[in-house]
């Protein structure tokens, strides 16, 4: 009946289930794009690469946090803040050393890989998007999917300027943006898990946890 559980069991598998199929793609994505980034030289590609292996660690974090406890939950996903952030630096640090010492991004991988990398977390957007209603560990993963989207058509656009321009800069631009990007929603993240209050968290003034 209504207190044995059946609907919240019913809802943690179908988080499950999403979660297992976007760790999947997610992980796919990062060796398929840092391998083709590597041979194209593209600052942006390498960025987003390693958004993707962010993603895929926190999708993985998220799947151990379904159906465990709220504390559970928001720890997860400041685990997920806090690892976006070192990519995020990471990437910046890609970013200034590939300016000082040089790259020939190659624009038609970069579009091509792009547009794959967009379909494939367009996908990802689409499936998490039926989770918003979830607890933070879901809704950190909808917040790195959307911020993949908009790296994605930034890496296609740069393409196009690099093709066109015959310039590095717009890749090194995107590289950069998308650092940007990771970085504020690594915060986001954080704010957002520091804002919930745990309802099964012990009071350690009291006795008993409150319920």
């Amino acid at each position: 009946m209504s207190d044995c559980g059946c609907e919240m069991e019913a809802r943690n598998e179908q988080e499950r289930k999403t979660l297992v199929i976007v760790l999947g793609i997610n992980a796919f994505m990062f060796v398929f794009e840092l391998a083709l980034g590597l041979v194209a030289q593209s600052t942006g590609l390498i960025a987003d690469s390693l958004d993707m292996f962010a993603d895929a660690s926190i999708y993985a974090i998220s799947l151990y946090a379904v159906g465990k406890s709220s504390s559970l939950k928001a720890s997860s996903a400041k685990l997920s803040g806090y690892t976006q952030i070192l990519l995020a630096l990471l990437v910046l640090a890609d970013v200034l050393r590939r300016f000082i010492l040089g790259s020939e991004p190659v624009s038609g991988l970069m579009m091509g890989v792009g547009m794959i990398a967009l379909f494939a977390n367009i996908a990802c957007l689409r499936l998490l998007s039926k989770h918003r209603d979830g607890g933070v560990h879901m809704r950190a993963s909808l917040i790195f999917s959307t911020n993949d989207v908009i790296a994605n058509v930034g890496i296609i656009v740069s393409g196009v300027l690099v093709w066109a321009l015959s310039s590095r800069y717009p890749d090194l631009v995107i590289g950069l943006a998308i650092a940007i990007v990771v970085l504020r929603g690594g915060f986001h993240i954080l704010r957002e898990a520091a804002e919930q209050t745990p309802p099964d968290a012990c009071d350690s003034t009291k006795k008993a946890c409150r319920p």
